[in-house]
């Protein structure tokens, strides 16, 4: 019995975590390895169920130390002698390296979240740093004061942020810079004809004579109609950047041509001339083109003699339609070619109409209205040309009206 137990511990080797238990005649006899767990050892109880044995068994238990442990026991008995052949699993160690695994696994996601945490407390840092100033921007413009900007840095959506906060602040500074100045010129422009009015009346108070109150009377008239047509641009710029600006229509650019010089005709003794005559049709608004063209007119008129050459004309090319007004009298100064489109501006030769200064200022909303612009060209020896440069439609969503048969 005992060299039956020796042998099979000599040629079989445990593997990790495995016990193998000699029980011989109800005594523990030896083990492979020498060592075994606390667990099994001391649970006395357990040997002694093993060793009773007389048939094959296997099963599971739970030591007194909460272990649990599989195990396959086949009893021998020879002659006399009763011995009983354990084979132990034990799941300790399983458990205790999963222990440590769990440890080791909880350390490293504390590292890791900790190391995450503070990573993404100084990157959200320098993300909100633009933001943060961006705030602090917005905070300190006030309506008198749009000088500050927010440096630019780097291509991603906080720089684009950025460059569309500094355009939006632009565009306040200058709506808020017009706005300044209109009131102003404004004011100016008003002024005048207020003090006349009221010097005329104040004289017709303490006159008698009827032709002097006639006289009195048909100035004071004029000054008001003056002021009325002033405050009829001012309405009409205001409107130019309302969306219902433009009552569109599909026009053909001849008929409108021809229906424009037979009307600019009758403002004075000119020589008057149709340059040329384009063929096809525009969508726009046929009352403000008309509008912009006598404007340009009666603003060649007001600077040309009756021997001086006013010329009309259009044309069709590259998808855009041209119309222009040129004449043969005073020139334009270079440097204020480009100022006498602003409101209440003048060049330096007086070159605008006689009236508040808007009229150029109207000429160049109706050609933006249209998607358009309007462009001056003056010689040096005299003369001048104005030319309306608009697409075939404008850029936005419009409610055409019936075409016309010539299209």
């Amino acid at each position: 019995m005992i060299s039956i137990f020796d042998k099979y511990v000599a040629r079989n080797f445990p593997d990790e975590n495995e016990y193998f238990i000699a029980l011989l005649n109800g005594k523990f006899y030896k083990s492979d390895p020498k060592v075994i767990p606390k667990s099994i050892y001391p649970d006395t109880g357990l040997l002694n169920y093993w060793a009773q044995l007389t048939q094959p068994k296997q099963g599971k238990h739970i030591t007194s130390s909460g272990t649990l442990i599989y195990y396959v026991a086949e009893p021998v008995i020879k002659e006399k002698n009763r011995g009983v052949m354990v084979v132990v699993h034990s799941t300790a160690l399983e458990n205790q390296e999963v222990n440590e695994a769990i440890m080791i696994v909880t350390q490293v996601t504390i590292a890791v979240l900790f190391a995450a945490s503070l990573l993404a407390w100084v990157v959200a840092g320098r993300v909100l740093s633009p933001l943060r100033l961006l705030t602090e921007t917005a905070r300190s413009i006030t309506e008198s004061d749009f000088s500050r900007r927010i440096p630019v840095q780097g291509s991603d959506e906080i720089a684009e942020l950025t460059v569309t906060f500094n355009d939006m602040v632009q565009r306040l500074e200058a709506a808020f810079s017009s706005q300044r100045d209109f009131i102003s010129d404004a004011s100016h422009e008003l002024r005048t004809p207020i003090t006349i009015i009221r010097g005329h009346l104040e004289l017709l108070g303490v006159g008698d004579d009827p032709k002097e109150r006639r006289e009195t009377l048909e100035l004071v008239t004029d000054e008001l109609d003056r002021m009325n047509r002033f405050v009829d641009d001012l309405l009409l710029l205001a409107k130019a950047e309302q969306p219902d600006f433009l009552n569109l229509e599909t026009v053909e650019i001849g008929s409108l041509t021809e229906e424009l010089y037979a009307k600019v005709k009758a403002l004075g003794v000119r020589d008057w001339r149709l340059e040329a005559k384009a063929s096809g049709c525009i969508v726009a608004d046929r009352q403000r083109l008309t509008q912009a063209i006598m404007n340009l007119t009666v603003n060649a008129t007001q600077h040309t003699q009756e021997v001086d050459v006013i010329a009309l004309g259009s044309s069709l090319k590259k998808g855009r339609v041209r119309l222009w007004v040129r004449d043969t009298g005073n020139g334009i100064n270079p440097n204020d070619q480009k100022r006498i489109f602003q409101r209440f501006a003048r060049g330096s030769n007086g070159r605008r109409s006689d009236g508040a200064g808007l009229g150029l200022a109207i000429v160049q909303a109706i050609a933006f209205a249209h998607g358009g612009t309007v462009k001056v060209f003056s010689r040096k020896m005299g003369g001048a040309t104005f030319t309306l440069i608009l697409p075939l439609e404008p850029p936005q969503e419009v409610f055409l009206h019936e075409k016309n048969s010539d299209c």
